[in-house]
């Protein structure tokens, strides 16, 4: 008995997922049915493929060789249907999408409803992580990279710029006052990020310089988790403006100090590799990014 595609597209999913639970998730069929697609393969080879138990799974050496290989197949296949799908011009297959969770939130996922109706053969997948990642580990087609490029193995398409802002919600500034100057913000209630340092760097005017140090009176992690602390009105916070424009377009937030701002654009780019000819799907998101990030990121000029 030969393995087939589907046999392959589950074990593969297992292993980029981590559990057959969540690969049933992300492939919408029974963990059950995961389970017996891994154990048929298994006797088809006469091998183990994963060491399993309750709480883990770890790769056996030949599960190594067979995660390669398995992986490639697949890929040939996206390819042999594109090229096929390419010639009545209809773009399709899977295409995996990586950024920030902040910009997967505010920039992408709202308009994800547009591209699968003008794109519906086209299979998104979006995935979230607030690190750059390797595009061949994470099995990725495009990234979007947020500041300076470092790998230039990479092809890059700018889109935009972003520029962060001082913000804080009305709510907030009833009750506190508006701080009038940058030695204001000392007596409030300064949200900020845990780590790292840079990112309680804040892009104001002082006597000392064009870029603010704070220390954060609150903390978080997470960019969303500061947006939300500062539409309760629990403090003041530097945001990205793509982030926070609906925010500011609906009053939920107000700029603080706006005339002290100082220009802070980080290049926004879609990354991508490119072996020969680029997929139509790929060039059809890329595209479409193109279009959507004009509403939202700055042109630098």
């Amino acid at each position: 008995m030969k393995a087939n595609s589907e046999e392959l597209t589950v074990f593969v999913s297992v292993v980029e997922s981590g559990s057959i639970k969540a690969a049933s998730q992300r492939l919408n069929i029974a963990a059950s049915g995961v389970s017996r697609t891994l154990s048929r393969l298994e006797e088809k080879f006469a091998t183990t493929l994963l060491n399993r138990t309750t709480r883990r799974m770890h790769l056996t050496e030949e599960g190594v060789v067979f995660l390669e290989d398995a992986r490639d197949i697949l890929k040939r296949m996206g390819d042999f249907e594109e090229r096929f799908a390419s010639r009545l011009n209809v773009p399709a297959g899977k295409l995996r999408i990586n950024a920030a969770t902040a910009f997967m939130l505010h920039v992408i996922a709202p308009r994800v409803g547009e591209f699968s109706r003008l794109y519906p053969d086209i299979e998104l997948q979006l995935n979230t992580s607030d690190l750059d990642v390797d595009l061949l580990a994470e099995n990725t087609d495009i990234a979007i990279r947020i500041g300076t490029l470092s790998d230039s193995t990479l092809r890059a398409r700018p889109l935009g710029a972003s520029q962060s802002h001082v913000v804080a919600s009305p709510a907030y500034l009833a009750l506190r006052g508006y701080p009038e100057s940058v030695a204001a913000l000392a007596t409030h209630a300064l949200l900020g990020f845990t780590e790292p340092d840079c990112l309680n760097v804040w892009p104001v005017r002082h006597e000392r310089g064009r870029a603010l140090p704070v220390r954060p009176t609150l903390s978080a992690s997470s960019a969303e988790t500061l947006r939300q602390l500062t539409l309760q009105g629990m403090g003041i916070a530097c945001l990205p403006g793509y982030m926070i424009a609906h925010d500011l377009a609906a009053r939920r937030l107000v700029k603080v100090i706006p005339h002290l701002q100082t220009e802070n654009l980080q290049a926004v780019h879609a990354v991508y590799y490119r072996h020969g000819k680029l997929s139509l799907r790929t060039r059809c998101f890329l595209d479409f990014l193109q279009v959507l990030t004009k509403e939202l990121l700055v042109t630098p000029g």
